[in-house]
């Protein structure tokens, strides 16, 4: 099977993953060239490390009720409407 190298949605999709060292090896490395040739998604990993350290781990007991249902509604949103938004600077979106 030919090489096929990750697009910048799918890398988006392992943020998380990647981040928590739950990659098998091949998904890793894809990532990881991905990212040397990607500066879009280079700089998308970078702002999620960023927000971690920054928000540090919160529980759900530590956000507002009002707060939770807002950040539930934006990610919902968000996931609906991620195919239908540009993906400027980003290759294979």
């Amino acid at each position: 099977m030919p090489y096929r190298g990750l697009t910048c949605t799918e890398l988006v999709e392992l943020v998380t993953d990647y981040l928590d060292g739950a990659l098998v090896a091949e998904q890793r490395r894809r990532f990881e060239e991905h990212i040397v040739t990607c500066a879009g998604c280079a700089q998308h990993l970078a702002e999620f490390r960023r927000t971690i350290l920054l928000t540090g781990r919160l529980t759900e007991r530590q956000i507002e009720p009002d707060a939770r249902d807002s950040l539930l509604r934006a990610f919902r949103d968000w996931n609906l409407n991620a195919a239908s938004r540009p993906q400027p600077g980003r290759r294979g979106a």
